[in-house]
C-alpha cells in the first residue's frame, strides 16, 4: 500500500499528505468540516494505483496539523479557498481534478464556480453545495454568530488516551461514525501529552455559527454556473439522500453523475466501502476517457 507523506504548503501556513509519486499527475483533496487529509487515508492509496496519480490532500486552516488563524480572522467557508489557492501555487497547478468531501465538496463546488479555469473535474462525496440561509433569516443568523463569536473560548477538553479521543468523536460527533474510521481523523488531529494524554488540535472557533450564509438562491446560481464534469458520490445513510434541497442542487449541476452507495456520510474512509468508491471514481474517469 502507498505510504503517505507529510507536505507544509503556504510558507509552512498548511500542512497536508501525499500519496504517490512526484512527477504523477496531481489530485487535491480536501476534507470535510472538524475532519482533516487523513480523511483520504483509505481511498488515496487505491486511486494512486489505479489511475496513476498523485494525491495531494490539505488539512483546512484550523484543521489537523495546519496553523490556526489570527484572533481577528474567521473561518467563513469562501476562506478556505485562499487555502486551495495557495496549496495549487505551491504545487504549480494551473488547474486540476478536485475531490471534496462533505465541506470540501462544498469549497471544491465554490472554486470550479468562482475560477473555471482551475478546475477539470469534480469528484465530490457525499456532499453538494454549502449550508445555507434563507434571505428573511439573515438577521437572525447575523445575530446569533455575533453572539456565537462573542463567547470566549474554553480550553479543549482532555482525554486520558487516543481511545477516548476516538470514544468522543463516534458519540459527539455530528454525522455517525463508528471507532474503525473515526481513527485516522482521531489520530492526526490529536497533541499527546507527556502522560499519553491528548487533546485535539482543531480551533475551537471553527465550532462558530457563521456570521453571514450564502442563501439557498446563490447556492443554486453557483453550481449551475460550473463547467466541470463532476461526479457525485453519496452514501446511502449520508446527509443527501431526498432532502429537498439536495434535490435542487443536483439538477443545478449541468454535467453531474451521481452514484449511490452503500454506507454512511465518511463512505470513503468506510473499511467496507471504500473500494466501491474508488471503483466508482476509475470507472468516471475511464469512461470520461474512452476507456
Amino acid at each position: 500500500m502507498t505510504e503517505p507523506v507529510d507536505i507544509t504548503l503556504a510558507g509552512g501556513r498548511l500542512a497536508g499528505l501525499s500519496w504517490g509519486p512526484q512527477a504523477a499527475p496531481i489530485w487535491l483533496a480536501l476534507h470535510g468540516w472538524l475532519d482533516n487529509a487523513a480523511s483520504f487515508s483509505r481511498l488515496a492509496p487505491l486511486l494512486v494505483e489505479r489511475l496513476g496519480i498523485r494525491l495531494v490532500a490539505l488539512d483546512f486552516a484550523g484543521h489537523g496539523l495546519s496553523r490556526h488563524k489570527s484572533v481577528d480572522s474567521d473561518y467563513a467557508i469562501w476562506d478556505f479557498l485562499h487555502d486551495v489557492l495557495d496549496a495549487m501555487g505551491d504545487l504549480d497547478l494551473t488547474s486540476t481534478t478536485v475531490v471534496g468531501h462533505s465541506m470540501g465538496a462544498g469549497v471544491a463546488g465554490l472554486l470550479a464556480a468562482s475560477v473555471p479555469e482551475r478546475v477539470e473535474r469534480l469528484i465530490l462525496l457525499d456532499g453538494l453545495g454549502t449550508l445555507n440561509t434563507p434571505v428573511e433569516q439573515t438577521a437572525s443568523q447575523l445575530r446569533k454568530g455575533l453572539l456565537g463569536h462573542r463567547r470566549p473560548l474554553s480550553a479543549p477538553p482532555r482525554y486520558a488516551d487516543i481511545e477516548a479521543a476516538i470514544a468522543m468523536r463516534v458519540n459527539g460527533g455530528v454525522t455517525p461514525i463508528d471507532a474503525v474510521t473515526a481513527e485516522p481523523l482521531v489520530r492526526r488531529n490529536v497533541m499527546l501529552e507527556a502522560d499519553g494524554a491528548c487533546r485535539f488540535r482543531t480551533d475551537g472557533r471553527l465550532l462558530r455559527p457563521s456570521l453571514v450564509r450564502f442563501s439557498p438562491e446563490q447556492i443554486v446560481a453557483l453550481l449551475s454556473s460550473i463547467e466541470a464534469p463532476a461526479l457525485l458520490v453519496e452514501g446511502e445513510q449520508g446527509i443527501l439522500g431526498g432532502r429537498e434541497f439536495a434535490g435542487r442542487a443536483r439538477q443545478a449541476v449541468r454535467r453531474l453523475e451521481r452514484r449511490v452507495l452503500a454506507g454512511g456520510h465518511h463512505l470513503h474512509l468506510e473499511p467496507g466501502a471504500v473500494d466501491a468508491v474508488a471503483e466508482a471514481i476509475v470507472d468516471h474517469v475511464q469512461a470520461s476517457q474512452g476507456r
